[in-house]
């Protein structure tokens, strides 16, 4: 397979360091908070409920996520939660934003071999403070032509993205953990696409078919990226 791009992006979360077992971890503690209320199962559908719900007025991130708790916090009890138990709410969201950033392996060898042979931009979804946060403390800012956290990875917002940048979709790969937001919205677009699998994925960015294209690879490991782009 040739691929053949001038400029590569990253997700960064889950792509780039650890992300998703936090929010797991604050789940965790959320249904711990109320589990006299509902079953686990119960409690994370109505976050999710919550989340997807919001996400045309907040978007994606934690504060998000904290606000979309809260929600589901006043449902379960019928409005009758009390200022203290919103507390509690907000310590798990404040300790979230306070969470090390965790480089997944090779990353930084990736991005070190890669270097000056592409352009390397960022793209990634979230809180706009939260990810340049993770950004500087995760060491890697300097690999990177350009930081992009973008409202949402819709096709549009990709196009706009590379209309801003003055990069053509057919020298552009996106690489990223997600099927749903990293790589389908870029192979309609006509780039390439990368997915590399974390162990564990937000309900939302699942889907339930078989990726197919020309332009589509499936890699275990970041490190295989070296591989496939020196071929």
């Amino acid at each position: 397979m040739n691929f053949s791009p001038k400029t590569i992006a990253f997700d960064a979360d889950d792509t780039l360091w650890h992300n998703e077992p936090y929010f797991d971890e604050a789940q965790e503690r959320f249904c711990e908070l109320f589990q006299d209320y509902a079953s686990s199962q119960e409690i994370l559908g109505s976050i999710l409920n919550h989340q997807v719900k919001n996400l045309p007025l907040y978007g994606f991130g934690i504060k998000a996520f904290t606000l979309s708790m809260i929600e589901t916090a006043l449902q379960l009890t019928k409005h009758q939660i009390s200022g203290k138990g919103i507390e509690k709410i907000i310590a798990i969201g404040n300790d979230l934003l306070l969470k090390p950033v965790e480089l997944l392996p090779n990353v930084e060898e990736v991005l070190k071999a890669l270097q000056g042979n592409y352009k390397l931009i960022v793209a990634t979804k979230g809180d706009l403070k939260d990810q340049h946060r993770k950004l500087h403390d995760s060491g890697l800012g300097h690999y990177f032509h350009h930081i992009e956290v973008l409202s949402d990875k819709k096709e549009i917002d990709y196009e706009k993205m590379l209309g801003r940048l003055d990069i053509r979709a057919k020298d552009f790969l996106m690489i990223g953990n997600s099927l749903k937001s990293d790589v389908l919205p870029i192979l309609n677009i006509g780039g390439y696409g990368i997915h590399i699998p974390y162990h564990t994925t937000w309900e939302y960015e699942k889907i339930d078919f078989k990726v197919e294209h020309e332009k589509f690879l499936a890699l275990s490991n970041i490190s295989d990226v070296k591989t496939v782009l020196n071929s």
